[in-house]
């Protein structure tokens, strides 16, 4: 048994060491990419009207829906706040997702997109109400809740990323390389 162990031990340990550091931050990417990005981007689009300055009276339902209710659905009755949170909450659906895939900035974007989560998981419930089933709950034998399985599937997936990075595949890989290269000293010619 103890043999067993021995070999257990060393082959996990020599996988951790050589697979682990490039294999679970570029599948944490690539998972993000497949299954998030679209929607996010899909998101913010349906909060845009011709342009990226340009948005719908859909956004501040999606984003504000409590207090664009409260102003009669009229943006100009929200407070001079109001058009620049919606402006920068879509702006992130496109934003905060594109680095996270491009690995640019890595860990930050996966950290705010963790926020942009939680913002997002308030105003789902708060907001739109969301609840019942929909809400969901742990250990209640269902893994099909948008709240409380979902989003913690993503946030875990993003906490990865702010973790371990966006691994050797990424613009980060490549500006630590150029950054490293540039401080080290130039061999002499003798």
């Amino acid at each position: 048994m103890h043999a067993l162990i021995q070999l257990h031990t060393r082959l996990f340990a020599a996988l951790e060491e050589a697979v682990a550091p490039w294999l679970i931050p570029t599948a944490a990417r690539l998972i993000f990419a497949g299954t998030l990005l679209v929607y996010y981007w899909n998101s913010g689009l349906t909060k845009l009207s011709g342009g990226p300055f340009s948005l719908e009276l859909g956004a501040y339902i999606q984003i504000l829906p409590r207090q664009f209710e409260a102003a009669g659905y009229d943006p100009s009755g929200l407070g001079p706040l109001a058009a620049p949170i919606v402006l920068f909450g879509t702006w992130a659906e496109f934003l905060l997702p594109a680095l996270i895939v491009l690995g640019m900035f890595t860990r930050l974007a996966a950290l705010g997109m963790i926020g942009f989560v939680a913002v997002q998981t308030w105003v789902d419930i708060v907001g739109h109400g969301v609840g019942g089933a929909d809400l969901g709950a742990w250990f209640d034998n269902d893994a099909s809740s948008l709240i409380a399985d979902q989003r913690a599937y993503w946030v875990f997936l993003l906490a990865v990323i702010v973790l371990r990075g966006a691994g050797p595949v990424s613009v980060d890989a490549m500006l630590g390389r150029q950054v490293s290269a540039s401080r080290t000293p130039a061999s002499q010619p003798r």
